[in-house]
Order: structure tokens, then C-alpha cells, then sequence
């Protein structure tokens, strides 16, 4: 503003020159480069009346986060797995705001002010926005849930809105107080089992609920004999955890995926040692992660209420041989 006007007062003493315009123009564009720089970490707020800042997300975990800290006006796009309601929470909310295709023709059209992304989201897309001058907040993903604090406080920051992020961050805090990690040696034994036969990792965010609802990771125990991210399904069958954690919310469109509806499976677990908690609640990590915490605290209750026993013994409905799986990871 304080560069038009000036430019305008020297309209009043003839026309001004080319290199003077060139000069305001770039006055005017490094002015507004630092004014994003400053909202960018958190020491300038645009006040309501000016409007929200215009943002971008690139990435699904960054699309659910500014989908519950930013205004809908204010979002100019989201990826189109924010409207997947197998792998957003927050798919419906998605639907009333526009899609952002994570390419860097799409974000230099959109103009947004932020843009959100993750470590490896879109680069192309993400280097363009940072040419432009946005500014450009990137997360990893979340390895716990204290690590969803602060990612809720950090993008609020950046998108002008930490009094509503400080909010949000507060009340999860408070709940996690309530969950201390409270399982021990003696807690029972549940498998993440997934497409391919993928499990989950120590020192991951659904290792993280895993401990918070009071079980221990099949991973990290000597049966699993590995620590590899893929388990052939003989092994978990001679292993037989407590608990058999599943995925039902995704269709089983290739042989990986339908390896999980196996009557060998079902046979092996049967309630209550098995339990279904849909990946989109433990895919990135949200306040309404805690939900998983709650299904896998119901589960471990109904364990209890049967004796703690473990499934059947499975050797004599373990197949001769396993089918062959494609090596697609379908989640």
C-alpha cells in the first residue's frame, strides 16, 4: 500500500520513469516477502478484518490439520485424498472446499500465501510455491502422538491462527494426560496386520497407541523373529498374538488385500481376539486418533473378560502353502 501511494505522488510531477516503477514493484514485492516470512513463524497474525491467508495443502495429513484450523473461505485447495473417506477422517468436510491437484502448474495458478506439505510431498509443486514467495511449512509424519501437538501448534502458526490451534493443542494435551503408556511385560500381544502382510513399527505413531491402550507391539516381541515391515502370515499364525488388529474400512480390490479376509485368519483369530480399527484413524496423526486408543482399550477389556487366552492353536489349519501376493501396499 505505502508503495502504490508513493508511486501515485510521483504522478503528480510528470510521468515516472520505467527504472522508478521497476524499483516500486520490487519494493513492493520484498515487503510482502517478509510480511510472509514473519506470519510464516508464528510473529505476525493477520487481524480478522483483513481476511485469512489464502492456503494450500499438498498433502493428506496437512489436509485434515488445515481443514480444522483454517476457514473454508480461506482454503484455495486440498489433494484429492481429502475427500477419500477411506483415508480421511475428515472426508465430508473436504467436500466443501476445492481440490489442488499437487502439481506445480496447479499451486502457481492457485497463488496461495501457504502452502502445507509433507517432507516428500510434490517437490516440484512445493519448489514452486517457495519461487513464488509463500511460504512453504513441511511435516514429517507424526511418531507419536505428543508429536501431534506440536505439528497442530506449528501449522497454526503458519496459517495465522495459533489462539485456534493453541485451543485444539491444549484440549489434546489434556487428554493425553489421562492415557499414560500402560502397558508392561505382562500386557497382551496385538499384530497390526495389513495388505501384503505389512505390520507396524517400533517407535511408529500406531506403536504409540498401541502403548497408550495398554498392548504391546507383536513386532517388538521374540515370536515375531524379525523386525522387518513385512510378516509372512505363517509366521503370525505359529507366533498366534493376543490380539489381531485389522483394517476392514478399504475394498479388497487386489490379492494383498484380500489376503486379510483368509478363513485361515478368521479361524485363528476369533473374537474377542480380533478387533477392526479403519487405518484412516492412525494414517496421519489427529486428535481423532485417540479414537483408536479407545477401540483398542475396549478390546484389551474384552481380552481380559475372556481369561487373557490366547487363540487356538493353529498349526493344523495353517495352509501347505501360501498364494502368491503382489507386492502393491494398497493403503
Amino acid at each position: 500500500m505505502i508503495v502504490r501511494l508513493r508511486l501515485l505522488r510521483s504522478f503528480s510531477h510528470g510521468w515516472p520513469r520505467r527504472s522508478a516503477v521497476r524499483s516500486f514493484r520490487a519494493r513492493g514485492r520484498h515487503g510482502l516477502s517478509v510480511l510472509r516470512g514473519l506470519v510464516g513463524a508464528g510473529l505476525l497474525v493477520c487481524p480478522a478484518w483483513a481476511g485469512g491467508l489464502r492456503v494450500a495443502s499438498l498433502n493428506l495429513c496437512t489436509d485434515q490439520l488445515a481443514l480444522m484450523l483454517v476457514n473454508p473461505a480461506d482454503i484455495v485447495g486440498l489433494s484429492p485424498l481429502a475427500r477419500d473417506c477411506t483415508e480421511s477422517v475428515l472426508c465430508v468436510q473436504a467436500r466443501s472446499v476445492p481440490v489442488l491437484r499437487p502439481t506445480a502448474e496447479a499451486v502457481l495458478t492457485a497463488q496461495p500465501d501457504v502452502v502445507l506439505a509433507g517432507d516428500y510431498t510434490a517437490r516440484l509443486a512445493v519448489m514452486a510455491a517457495r519461487q513464488t514467495g509463500a511460504v512453504v511449512v513441511t511435516t514429517a509424519p507424526a511418531r507419536s502422538l505428543e508429536d501431534v501437538v506440536e505439528q497442530i501448534r506449528r501449522v497454526g502458526r503458519a496459517v495465522g491462527q495459533p489462539e485456534r490451534a493453541e485451543n485444539l493443542a491444549h484440549a489434546l494435551e489434556m487428554r493425553l494426560a489421562a492415557l499414560p503408556r500402560a502397558r508392561n511385560a505382562s500386557s497382551p500381544v496385538a499384530a497390526v496386520y495389513e495388505a501384503n502382510g505389512f505390520v507396524v513399527r517400533e517407535g511408529s505413531l500406531a506403536d504409540d497407541v498401541l502403548a497408550r491402550a495398554g498392548l504391546r507391539n507383536f513386532v517388538s516381541t521374540a515370536e515375531a523373529g524379525c523386525c522387518h515391515a513385512r510378516l509372512p502370515l505363517e509366521r503370525l499364525l505359529l507366533a498366534h498374538p493376543d490380539l489381531l488388529v485389522r483394517d476392514v474400512s478399504g475394498p479388497g480390490y487386489s490379492l494383498a488385500q484380500a489376503m486379510l479376509d483368509s478363513p485361515v485368519l478368521a479361524r485363528a483369530f476369533p473374537p474377542p481376539h480380533v478387533v477392526a480399527v479403519p487405518a484412516r484413524l492412525w494414517l496421519c496423526g489427529l486428535p481423532q486418533t485417540l479414537d483408536a486408543v479407545t477401540i483398542l482399550q475396549n478390546a484389551r477389556e474384552q481380552l481380559a473378560s475372556a481369561g487373557g487366552r490366547q487363540p487356538s492353536d493353529t498349526q493344523d489349519t495353517m495352509p501347505s502353502r501360501q498364494e502368491p501376493m503382489t507386492m502393491e501396499k494398497t493403503r
